[in-house]
Formats: C-alpha cells, sequence, structure tokens
C-alpha cells in the first residue's frame, strides 16, 4: 500500500549547508498495515520456518557448540555490510592473540560485535527491558575499541549525520536532526513496548528495524546495531529461546533491493513492499540455520565415528576432536590445557586426527603451530568470504 510519505521534512544547517532531514513519523503505519493472502503466506512460511528453528536448537547435542561460531558468522557477516574484510578465521586466530591477515581495526571491529551481542543477551536474560538505555550500551561496546571509538560510543548523537554521499548536501538520505532523535527514539521503545497494535513479534520487528536505520541515532554503527535489534527483539519477545537468526548474510546478498525498499518506505510508505523482503529473509535465513545445524550435527557423528575405527588411539583424539568442535582453531598448548592432556599425547592425538583429515595445519611452522578443523569451518565459512 502506497501511504506517501512516512515522515516529514525539516530544514536544518550541515556543514555549512542548509539540507532536507527526514523524520519520521512513530510506528506503527497508518493506515493500518493490509496483510493480503500473499503477505500473510509470507508472514506464516516465515513463523514456521522459525518455529523449526527454535526447535533444532533442542535436538543439537551441544546447543553452545553451534551457538559460539554462528555468532561470530555473522559478526563478520553484519561487519563486512561496513566494510571490514575481516574473516571467520581472522576473529578466531585473533581471539587466539595470534596475528590475522587483515587490519587490527577489522578485526577489533568485529569482535566488538561479538562483545556487544553478548552484552546484550545477558542483559535480556537478568531481566532488564529492551529500550534505548540498553540500545546505548550495547552500542557502546560496538564502538569501544577501533575504528569508530572517537564518535560517542554509547550515545545519541547531537549532531547532523546523512547517508551516501561526501556531504549533507549530496547525500543519498538525511536523517533527523540531533534535536528530533531523543524524541523520535522515544517513540520507538514505546512502540516496542506496546503489546495491543495486535501485530505478530517477527512484523514488529521488521517495522522497528526500518524505524531505527531511519532515525539512524548514532554517529557510526546504526547499520550493525540496527541488525542486531531484530535478534535482540525476538529472543527478548520469546520468539526464539536463543540468538540463532541473523539476517547480515541476506541483506549482504541483497543489498540493492534492502536499500531500495528502505527508501520506498520513506517515500511512498509501502511497509508491504519491504515486511514481503524481510519475512523472506527471516523464511530463507531459519531454513538455512537448520540446514547447517544439521549438516555439523552429521559431520561431527560421522567424524567421530571415523575416530572410534582407530581402536586405541582413539581415546585422546576424541577429546581433542570436542576440543575443536567448541573452538575450530586452536594451538596444541590450548588442546592440552583443554582436554587435561600431557602435551606430548595431545600432539599424538592431533596427528591422528591430521591424518584422518579432519584437522589440518594453519601455520607451516614447527613451532608454535595452529590446527583448524578444516570441515567445521569450511561449513561455517559459507557466505562470509572475504569481498
Amino acid at each position: 500500500m502506497k501511504r506517501g510519505e512516512t515522515g516529514t521534512y525539516v530544514v536544518t544547517a550541515a556543514g555549512g549547508e542548509r539540507v532536507r532531514a527526514f523524520v519520521p513519523k512513530p510506528l506503527p503505519p497508518e493506515p493500518p498495515l493490509a496483510f493480503d493472502a500473499g503477505l500473510q503466506r509470507a508472514l506464516e512460511a516465515a513463523v514456521l520456518a522459525l518455529g523449526r528453528l527454535d526447535g533444532v536448537s533442542t535436538l543439537l547435542p551441544d546447543k553452545s557448540l553451534f551457538l559460539y561460531s554462528y555468532v561470530r558468522k555473522e559478526a563478520v557477516l553484519s561487519s563486512q555490510i561496513e566494510g571490514t574484510q575481516s574473516s571467520l578465521s581472522d576473529l578466531l586466530l585473533f581471539e587466539l592473540d595470534e596475528a590475522s591477515g587483515v587490519p587490527f581495526e577489522d578485526v577489533v571491529e568485529v569482535s566488538n560485535y561479538v562483545a556487544a551481542l553478548d552484552h546484550g543477551l545477558s542483559r535480556l536474560r537478568e531481566g532488564f527491558p529492551l529500550s534505548n538505555r540498553l540500545i546505548r550500551e550495547i552500542h557502546g561496546i560496538l564502538l569501544s575499541r577501533g575504528r569508530g571509538s572517537g564518535k560517542d560510543p554509547g550515545e545519541f548523537r547531537r549532531s547532523q549525520n546523512w547517508i551516501g554521499g561526501s556531504r549533507p548536501g549530496n547525500a543519498v538520505f538525511v536523517p533527523p536532526p540531533h534535536t528530533a532523535v531523543p524524541d523520535a527514539m522515544g517513540a520507538l521503545e514505546r512502540f516496542l513496548h506496546d503489546r495491543g497494535d495486535g501485530l505478530s513479534h517477527l512484523v514488529q520487528a521488521g517495522l522497528a528495524h526500518v524505524q531505527f536505520e531511519t532515525i539512524h541515532p548514532f554517529l557510526d554503527g546504526n547499520g550493525r546495531v540496527g541488525r542486531l535489534l531484530i535478534t535482540l527483539l525476538l529472543c527478548h519477545d520469546g520468539v526464539l529461546r536463543d540468538p540463532l537468526l541473523y539476517l547480515s548474510l541476506y541483506f549482504k546478498e541483497h543489498r540493492a533491493e534492502y536499500y531500495a525498499l528502505l527508501d520506498l518506505v520513506r517515500r511512498e510508505g509501502d511497509w508491504e513492499a519491504w515486511l514481503a523482503f524481510f519475512l523472506e529473509g527471516v523464511r530463507v535465513t531459519a531454513q538455512g540455520a537448520v540446514e547447517t545445524a544439521q549438516r555439523l550435527t552429521a559431520m561431527f557423528g560421522d567424524d567421530r565415528r571415523r575416530i572410534d575405527s582407530q581402536g586405541r588411539r582413539a581415546g585422546s583424539a576424541i577429546r581433542v576432536h570436542d576440543a575443536l568442535k567448541a573452538r575450530p582453531i586452536l594451538s596444541l598448548p590450548e588442546i592440552s590445557r583443554k582436554t587435561e592432556l600431557s602435551f606430548p599425547a595431545a600432539s599424538s592425538a592431533m596427528s591422528l586426527l591430521t591424518e584422518l583429515g579432519i584437522a589440518r595445519e594453519l601455520t607451516g611452522r614447527r613451532r608454535d603451530r595452529l590446527f583448524v578443523y578444516d570441515g567445521y569451518l569450511a561449513l561455517l565459512n559459507q557466505g562470509t568470504e572475504k569481498p
């Protein structure tokens, strides 16, 4: 439905020139959303896919293993959208205090994303409401180190920003003046807490994402926080028990359509077109996560059976295999510590996993060697290859 512009323009001064900044109307949309048969089917398919995803998490032998790596994959993808060159391997190496193959600031940015998500989820589990205060806390962690650390981490902006272009005057989009940000974010917070509007949690998350991106309340990091907001909302509302749904890969693969639909909402009020795209993204992403979990479970089982077939050599190798499932890249001293095996025993067990083609040495060095669970990392890496 084309409702016309979903906000008003305010003329303001920025960068020494006068620009038209867009101030969005509060949610929910007016007139109300029109769910035709196609959009209703898209919603039902997305809800069904989310239910399967939430269910499969209970079937995983160790859910924490999957979550550890899946969260890190999302961190890489969301940061890549903003231009970082870091890969999943780079992040895992960084967490081992090993040098990665990308600029330090790139991998720090990805590491910050993991910390910001962990903080948000921890606060929600403590019963803290999903609020502007929590959003600011998450942003503060996201920009705590590296690029963007000088752009008011944890604070709503106090100056005009813009999207695209070299200055406000030639920008693709100019968000609200900083003076309008507190009221706009206050209205968004009220919408998130209002359960009397009759909207499903999933639709509410889709609308909130667009509104947040339109307000662009921070000087930097808005895209990453806006993508995190989707997952946090679904966990907060009980749609997902665990943070297993991340749309960054879908947005990355459909970047042009994503930005065009955000613009269409602002210019013409076509929330339904955006929701059709968003709900399809949820369905595809949830289905992909289920398939990844199933493939990982099958791979872990197959590799365990190959190790078991090695007779007396299998005992220590199983412990090392378990350590690599928890952290796909490890050094021998770390493996020895995690498995409580002696260094010679850990080294011998790793040699067996290497012979079986389960693990591979990364460095080519004789000392300070690193080993990777090859099949596991290859499966997780899909979609995160460096641009």
